[in-house]
C-alpha cells in the first residue's frame, strides 16, 4: 500500500495552496456568489464523521486491509440545487433503497488511505484538471467517448496533464482530501476519492437501479482492472457545435460565459462546458446534451484503484465494526 509520507499534509493533501485563492473559494461555500447559492449544512451533517475510520486513513493506513470503503453513494432523492449544495442527511435514498448518502450527493465516495494510487476507470483522454477549494479540491476529468466522462476529486497530487491519452487502470493521481471538506472535518472526516460519472452531460449513478444497467464491467460491485481482461478501445467524443453554443450563451455568469466562449479547441470547449453544467448548474438558464446524440448505459468502468492495493469493496453501513 502506497503511504502518504512523500506528501506534504497541508499543502498537498488538503490542497490549501495557493492560499489566497483557496480562501476566496472557501467563502463561496459559506456565502455563495453570483449565480451560486451558499452550501447548506446542519447537525445531520455530523453523521458523516467516522473518527475510527478517518484517523487511520489520514495517517495513510488502511482501516481494512486492501479494502475500499464506500462511505457515500449517489442520492436518488436530491434536494433542489437552487437552494444550495446540501451536505445534510435529511432526504436520502441510495440505489439499494438505503440511506448511505447525503442530500446533494451525485457521485460515489471511495474511502482509502491518504496517498493511495488513483487510476483511470476506463481508457480515455484527460480533458481538464481543476483545483477548486469550494468543490472537491484538486480534480481530474477524463473523456471516455460514448457520451461518458468520469471525474476524480479530493486528490493530493496529479500524475497526468490535460491532453494525455490514458489506458484503463493507468495511475493518474495520489489520493488526498483536498478541498474545504477535508479542512473542516480534519481529523474525524473520512478521506476519500469523490468519483463522478457523467453520461450525456448529466451526473448518473454507476450502480444498477430501477432496471437500468450497471456501468461497472464487473456487475453490481466494481472491481479493479485486471490486465488479463480485455482492454476496451475508445474514441474521443464528438459534439454538436450549435447545441454547445446555445448552452454557453445561456450561462448567466458573464465571466464564465466569456471564458467558455474564448476556448478555441472544440473538445476542450465542450468538456469545460459540461463541467460547468454539472458542477454549477445554477449558472445556466438552459442545459442540454451537447454530444452528437444520446448514448445508452453500457458496462464500461472499473474500480479506479490498483488491484495490488485494493481487491475488495464494502459499504460502510454493512460493516459491523463502526
Amino acid at each position: 500500500m502506497k503511504k502518504s509520507n512523500d506528501l506534504k499534509l497541508f499543502s498537498e493533501v488538503m490542497g490549501l495552496a495557493p492560499y489566497k485563492q483557496s480562501f476566496q473559494q472557501a467563502l463561496v461555500t459559506l456565502f455563495g456568489e453570483k449565480d451560486i447559492p451558499r452550501s447548506k449544512f446542519g447537525f445531520s451533517s455530523l453523521k458523516q464523521l467516522y473518527p475510527k475510520i478517518g484517523t487511520k486513513l489520514w495517517r495513510g493506513k488502511p482501516y481494512l486491509d486492501k479494502t475500499v470503503i464506500i462511505t457515500n453513494l449517489f442520492n436518488h432523492t436530491q434536494t433542489p440545487i437552487e437552494k444550495g449544495w446540501s451536505v445534510e442527511k435529511t432526504q436520502t435514498l441510495d440505489f439499494r433503497g438505503k440511506k448511505l448518502t447525503y442530500n446533494s450527493h451525485n457521485g460515489t465516495d471511495f474511502s482509502v488511505p491518504i496517498g493511495s494510487t488513483v487510476c483511470t476507470a476506463a481508457p480515455g483522454e484527460v480533458v481538464s484538471i481543476r483545483s477548486e477549494f469550494n468543490r472537491g479540491g484538486k480534480k481530474i476529468f477524463i473523456d471516455h467517448g460514448n457520451g461518458l466522462m468520469t471525474t476524480y476529486a479530493h486528490l493530493a497530487r496529479t500524475l497526468v496533464k490535460v491532453g494525455d491519452t490514458v489506458k484503463r487502470g493507468q495511475p493518474i493521481a495520489l489520493s488526498g482530501y483536498s478541498g474545504i471538506d477535508g479542512m473542516i472535518t480534519f481529523p474525524f472526516g473520512v478521506p476519500h476519492v469523490h468519483f463522478n460519472v457523467w453520461l450525456n452531460c448529466e451526473p448518473v449513478d454507476p450502480f444498477p437501479y430501477n432496471g437500468l444497467n450497471s456501468l461497472w464491467l464487473s456487475g453490481e460491485m466494481p472491481k479493479p482492472y485486471d490486465p488479463q481482461n480485455y482492454n476496451h478501445h475508445w474514441k474521443p467524443s464528438e459534439y454538436e457545435q450549435n447545441k454547445l453554443e446555445r448552452v454557453i450563451q445561456s450561462c448567466k455568469t458573464e465571466k464564465v460565459r466569456n471564458h467558455l466562449s474564448n476556448i478555441s479547441e472544440l473538445k476542450l470547449k465542450a468538456a469545460e462546458t459540461i463541467i460547468e453544467m454539472c458542477y454549477y448548474p445554477t449558472r445556466f438558464n438552459y442545459k442540454e446534451n451537447i454530444y452528437t446524440h444520446a448514448f445508452d448505459r453500457k458496462p464500461f468502468l472499473d474500480l479506479p484503484f490498483l488491484k495490488e492495493e485494493f481487491d475488495k469493496v464494502v459499504f460502510l453501513d454493512e460493516l459491523s465494526s463502526v
